[in-house]
């Protein structure tokens, strides 16, 4: 039984990997788009949705990582 639920939860934190790495890519291509371009023109920071992508990327690989490290 041990042994099914590691396996379960190494799969989880791949799946948290992959979906952390992709909304951190979703974002960074998010802030090369011409309305972030423009926004970052005028006030000198990127638009909430690309911040809170790269949050939640960041945060999801983070936990990926810890569940996939974690004995």
């Amino acid at each position: 039984m041990a042994k099914t639920n590691q396996n379960t939860m190494k799969i989880i934190a791949l799946v948290l990997l992959v979906v952390g790495a992709g909304l951190a890519f979703w974002g960074y291509q998010l802030s090369g788009s011409f309305s972030a371009q423009v926004s970052r023109t005028f006030t000198g920071a990127d638009t909430d949705k690309v911040m809170m992508l790269y949050i939640a990327g960041a945060a999801s690989f983070v936990v990926g990582l810890v569940l996939l490290i974690k004995k």
